[in-house]
């Protein structure tokens, strides 16, 4: 699995418990603790509330502060740590999270542009890939989990969420082979309707 580029990772406003939950969305992968997974987390990133953005920046003092944004004293792997975001768009002040390289210059400032390239459209609209991500980020750990000896050896890894079937049971699914019709029903219903963005 290997992800990076900036993205958003989920839709709306994260609540307290969901910015927790997405903090380490990649918890269940194999072999946590070996290999470089930098590429997992650099580049995520998703809105949140005053309170939560308020509530991380009293925990620890800053690693370092901008006029728009603070960096966590604490690294999540190498020179990945979590920058927070007070941005305007559009006349709203929005606040955000992402996971930032911090051995990249300019990492952050990039990040920066990305939100408010994103978060500046006039119409609501989400890629095939916002959508997964979004699934990802919103399905129960019991739910979602990575693709294991059983599969063939080119999807082990992989991540996959968990289908009910009609019959009563349940089934896996690679996340990334999900039919549109599967996206939908996993999508929550003010978002299954908005209109496709192309990917930039």
């Amino acid at each position: 699995m290997n992800l990076s580029p900036i993205r958003k990772v989920y839709q709306g406003i994260a609540d307290r418990r969901q910015m927790f939950r997405m903090f380490d969305r990649h918890a269940q992968r194999p072999n946590r603790w070996e290999g470089d997974d930098s590429a997992l987390y650099r580049g995520e990133w998703f809105e949140i509330g005053e309170a939560s953005h308020d509530y991380m920046f009293e925990i620890l003092p800053p690693l370092w502060m901008k006029a728009e944004m603070f960096a966590m004293r604490e690294f999540l792997t190498d020179s990945i740590t979590s920058i927070f975001f007070t941005l305007s768009i559009d006349g709203r002040i929005r606040r955000f999270h992402g996971y930032c390289d911090l051995a990249d210059k300019g990492s952050p400032e990039r990040m920066r542009e990305a939100i408010v390239e994103r978060e500046s459209r006039p119409v609501r609209a989400m890629t095939r890939e916002e959508r997964l991500e979004h699934i990802w980020s919103s399905t129960a750990d019991d739910y979602r989990g990575y693709s294991g000896e059983r599969w063939p050896e080119a999807d082990r890894s992989k991540r996959t969420v968990m289908f009910f079937t009609r019959a009563g049971g349940t089934t896996c699914k690679l996340l990334d082979d999900l039919t549109d019709v599967e996206i939908a029903a996993k999508l929550p219903v003010h978002l299954r309707y908005l209109p496709e963005r192309q990917a930039a």
